[in-house]
C-alpha cells in the first residue's frame, strides 16, 4: 500500500489503510478515516470528516465541514457545499439508466447538495437534481426530483412532510402569526408560495 507523505497533506489526519490517488486537493482539519478511498482530482475542502469506507470519485468536490458517515461513495457528477451532512450507507446515483454492457461513463449526470442540508441513513438521491439548502432528507428516502431549501422530506418516492429549521429541528406544522418560529433556536421562517424564506436566523450567515 502507498504511504501518504504527511507534507503533502499539512493538516490533514489520513488512517494508514486509507488510500489517497494524486493528484487531489484536501484541506487543513480534514480527517479521513479507515479504508477509505480518494480517487484523483476530487477536491476536499476544510475540516471535513470522512468516515470508514468512504469512496470519493474522481473530480468530486466537497466544500467545508463536510461530515461522510461510514459506507457511502460519492461518485462523479456529485458537489456537496459546506456544511452537507451525509448519514451512514446513504447512496449517489449518477447514470439514469445503467446497463452492465454499455459504457455509459459520458453521461454522469450532475448532482448539487446545497449547504447545510442533511441526507439521513440509507436514503437515495437520484442523480440529476438539487437538494437545497438546509434540506433535510429522512433516513430511507428515495428523492427522485428537486428539494427546496429547509424541506423535511421522507418517503419513496419521498415527499415533503414539513419544513426543518437551519439548526435541524423541525418546525411546527402551522406557522403562528405568518411565521413559523423554531423552538431551539428562535429562527424564523415565512412560506411564500411553496418556498420556506428566512426571516431572523441566529447562525453565523454566509
Amino acid at each position: 500500500m502507498p504511504k501518504v507523505d504527511p507534507a503533502r497533506f499539512p493538516g490533514v489526519q489520513i488512517h494508514e489503510s486509507a488510500y489517497v490517488d494524486e493528484p487531489c486537493e484536501i484541506g487543513p482539519g480534514t480527517k479521513i478515516w479507515h479504508f477509505t478511498h480518494l480517487m484523483p482530482n476530487c477536491r476536499l475542502g476544510r475540516n471535513c470528516n470522512l468516515g470508514q469506507n468512504v469512496v470519493v470519485s474522481p473530480d468530486v468536490t466537497l466544500g467545508d465541514n463536510v461530515k461522510v458517515q461510514n459506507n457511502v461513495s460519492i461518485y462523479t457528477g456529485v458537489i456537496l457545499e459546506d456544511d452537507v451532512f451525509c448519514g451512514p450507507s446513504m447512496v449517489f446515483t449518477n447514470v439514469i439508466n445503467p446497463r452492465s454492457e454499455i459504457i455509459r461513463r459520458g453521461e454522469y449526470q450532475k448532482t448539487v447538495v446545497r449547504r447545510g442540508a442533511t441526507m439521513g441513513a440509507n436514503c437515495t438521491i437520484v442523480c440529476g437534481i438539487e437538494v437545497g439548502r438546509y434540506a433535510f432528507i429522512a433516513a430511507g428516502a428515495v428523492v427522485p426530483k428537486d428539494v427546496p431549501p429547509y424541506a423535511l422530506m421522507a418517503g419513496v418516492p419521498a415527499k415533503r412532510i414539513g419544513w426543518a429549521c437551519r439548526c435541524g429541528i423541525i418546525l411546527p406544522k402551522t406557522p403562528a402569526d405568518g411565521l413559523f418560529s423554531c423552538d431551539a433556536c428562535g429562527n424564523r421562517y415565512r412560506e411564500e408560495n411553496g418556498t420556506l424564506n428566512p426571516v431572523k436566523e441566529v447562525q453565523e450567515n454566509g
